[in-house]
């Protein structure tokens, strides 16, 4: 016992000593002001040296270094390209890249997947989910599944978006593709309790698809309950009857950050599907303000029943100070089940200062101890009329972890990851 204590000790004291190499990913277009937002990264499970990345509006980025040097291009698509990037690898290396597109009958009306398996960017495979008249799709995230490539997508759709009008409602759909890209599923929808179209704390939103160890399908999203669970064993044919309530997030998901043009505290759900010894555990990952709005805080559960049980919230940043930690994403490395988070942080200045930094997190015990660090060369100041995205990312494997965030400096916006190797 006391070998471990001292190994672990260790372990701790030299994470903290390291400093990582911070490596900015070149803008698409010089010109547009928003162009390095809500970050997507992704590592190639058959060549860890492929890394892929996408930031709002077009942007497509990829290293075949490990991301020490990138490329960057303009997406392009037949459908459009409107945003919210989302970059993920098959197990056969074949990269998607999912965004949303505007239609002639409704803005944001469909979500699109180009494919390829050639990283430089060529996208041989597009194809788009099913547009259901004049409604609204926004914010998908997906899953690939380890052992047959079928790629699981969840979403909000508004009836209308930001209508205050009490008949129109924003529910969570659900479509897959069982051909690796090239059509989808009839959309279906996974809620039974909706919210308004706002997007603010009585709109459903934030639907994170993870996977469980015989192909069940979990999700996890925030809205007017609060956090919730929805769960399929059947591959989405059928679900619960209603979905499950997990966490209150006090003060609601739309959380207020000073200097920021707005935060959020929306969850992200992870599963340990590597051979380590938490395999089969679900993590839900997010931050909200229960310790007061000056003090925003990043929080994980855990589930080793799928779903059936969750842990007591657990505390994932470190310090004990009333500060703003927020921001925040989760990575599970599935060669070995450990997790990476990445969020914003403010824990070293004073609680009226609007400097920010980058702190990666990392657990390799499940969740019960964490090692935390700033990883950002440089921290910045934002500027609360300035729009800077909804979310960072971060991915890992195999031991190799790349973060990705936006920074500002002088109210320029630019894309930044950090090379954290650690082995």
């Amino acid at each position: 016992m006391r070998a471990t204590i001292l190994f672990l000790l260790l372990i701790s004291s030299s994470f903290a000593q390291i400093g990582y190499k911070n490596i900015q990913i070149p803008p698409v277009d010089a010109n547009y002001p928003y162009n390095e937002c809500e970050p997507s990264i992704a590592i190639n499970p058959k060549n860890k040296d492929f890394i892929a990345g996408g930031s709002i509006l077009q942007g497509y980025h990829y290293s075949k270094d490990g991301g020490k040097t990138w490329t960057s291009k303009k997406l392009k698509s037949k459908y459009g390209v409107f945003g919210d990037p989302v970059l993920t690898f098959d197990q056969t290396g074949r990269l998607y890249y999912f965004h949303l597109s505007s239609t002639k009958r409704a803005h944001l009306g469909q979500i699109i997947c180009q494919a390829t398996d050639r990283i430089e960017g060529s996208f041989a495979i597009e194809s788009a989910t099913k547009q259901i008249g004049t409604k609204v799709q926004d914010k998908h995230w997906v899953v690939v599944n380890p052992k047959t490539n079928v790629i699981y997508m969840t979403w909000t759709q508004f009836d209308a978006y930001d209508s205050p009008n009490p008949k129109d409602s924003s529910f969570i759909m659900f479509s897959k593709s069982t051909n690796r890209g090239i059509s989808w599923s009839e959309p279906k929808r996974i809620s039974k309790f909706g919210g308004d179209c706002m997007d603010g704390d009585l709109t459903v939103e934030g639907a994170v698809p993870a996977l469980g160890l015989n192909g069940e399908i979990y999700v996890t999203w925030a809205g007017p309950k609060g956090l919730v669970f929805q769960k399929s064993i059947d591959d989405g044919k059928t679900w619960l009857k209603e979905e499950k309530f997990l966490e209150y997030q006090p003060e609601g998901w739309d959380i207020k950050v000073p200097g920021f043009f707005r935060a959020n505290g929306l969850p992200f759900l992870v599963s340990d599907m590597s051979n380590g010894p938490n395999k089969g555990t679900l993590y839900l990952n997010w931050s909200d303000q229960r310790n007061g709005n000056d003090n925003t805080d990043v929080w994980l559960i855990k589930s080793t029943n799928g779903g059936d049980n969750w842990s007591k919230p657990i505390k994932v940043n470190q310090d004990k100070s009333r500060s703003h930690q927020f921001f925040t994403n989760i990575a599970i490395d599935q060669t070995n089940g450990n997790l990476h988070f990445v969020f914003y942080d403010r824990s070293k200045y004073k609680s009226n200062d609007l400097q920010t930094d980058v702190v990666w997190c990392m657990s390799s015990d499940g969740g019960n101890t964490f090692q935390q660090q700033t990883i950002s060369e440089k921290s910045f100041i934002p500027n609360e009329t300035d729009f800077f995205g909804d979310y960072l990312g971060i991915a890992a494997h195999d031991n190799r972890v790349r973060p990705i965030w936006p920074r500002m400096d002088n109210r320029k916006i630019s894309l930044w990851t950090a090379l954290i190797d650690l082995k």
